[in-house]
């Protein structure tokens, strides 16, 4: 399969990274969920340590993503309904900020506590957003900012899962084939 995106479907690049974006996705939700209820101790550090680096990998992929995006033509766009493909345009867009937001957010967020630095992978010290800590007020806001920029990913991105399975079962065109891996034959 071609790096580089054809004109009837997207590369092994761009597949790639979505799909490997999509599974940290789902175990940060996971880790972060279950992180909330979890004792506030030190031998939970590095539960807390996991989703923090996590965020940021994630951060960094949606990133190269981007700039894949940007340098990479996209595959010719598949016939639909004017009103589809503003919704696909706007979903996409909305789907990209989240991405963005969400694990920004979540180092904004850690930012203002002020308690300890944070290190991506416990290798690189990441700087401060808020260069230092915040008031307990603002630290719940961000906490709750946080929490539902994610629910907000979650909602869209159901969405957009509902979106490519109506395109395959219901329309029957190759929307989601073009992001899967050729099968061989």
């Amino acid at each position: 399969m071609p790096l580089r995106n054809e004109p009837d479907r997207w590369g092994a690049v761009p597949q790639f990274l979505h799909w490997l974006i999509v599974l940290l996705i789902l175990v940060q939700g996971a880790i972060g969920l279950v992180m909330v209820d979890l004792p506030r101790r030190p031998s939970v550090f590095a539960i807390y340590n996991l989703h923090k680096s996590l965020g940021l990998t994630i951060l960094a992929l949606v990133i190269l993503r981007l700039a894949w995006r940007l340098y990479d033509r996209r595959p010719v766009p598949l016939p639909m309904p004017r009103w589809q493909r503003r919704a696909a345009e706007a979903m996409h867009a909305a789907l990209y900020v989240l991405l963005f937001a969400v694990p920004l957010s979540g180092w904004l967020f850690d930012s203002s506590t002020g308690l300890r630095p944070l290190y991506w992978w416990g290798q690189v010290r990441m700087p401060s957003l808020t260069g230092g800590g915040l008031s307990e007020a603002w630290q719940h806001r961000l906490a709750t900012l946080h929490e539902t920029l994610f629910w907000l990913l979650i909602g869209l991105a159901g969405l957009h899962v509902a979106a490519a399975l109506k395109h395959h079962v219901i329309d029957r065109n190759d929307t989601l084939r073009r992001m899967l891996p050729r099968r061989r034959r």
